[in-house]
């Protein structure tokens, strides 16, 4: 299945925060072998040299390292794993205060409605 990927930002900083995405969720463990540049691009319907330079600053970042006789893995490193998942997390939520603000909405009204939406997600099983 291909990657959903927005033509209005670069595909490799795309590629980058999915690839991160997968890692600091899970998907991808500490210490787990890395699928080939060739499998992640034709999974992702990019030309591999774009995924490899995407790789190329996943493991700039540390997330990735490369091994010469058997490639690329997740680094082991669980703090610098918990660390870009910090990092993200701040990232998500200060452009989601910024959209809102942009909205109209104040601080404490931004937080009411998370709380609200908290409650609803919990009552429904979606959020939690």
């Amino acid at each position: 299945m291909a990657w959903i990927l927005d033509a209005d930002k670069p595909i490799y900083a795309q590629l980058v925060e999915i690839i991160q995405m997968q890692i600091v969720s899970g998907q991808y463990k500490a210490g787990d072998k890395f699928p080939s540049v060739r499998d992640l691009a034709a999974e992702a319907s990019v030309n591999p040299n774009t995924m490899q330079k995407a790789l190329a600053e996943l493991e700039r970042n540390g997330l990735i390292t490369t091994q010469r006789t058997s490639g690329r893995t997740v680094t082991e490193d669980n703090e610098m794993i918990q660390k870009v998942r910090t990092q993200l997390a701040d990232e998500y939520i200060r452009n989601f205060f910024r959209m809102m603000q942009k909205l109209g909405y104040s601080a404490e009204e931004i937080l009411s409605l998370i709380k609200q939406a908290t409650e609803e997600g919990n009552q429904y099983g979606s959020i939690g």
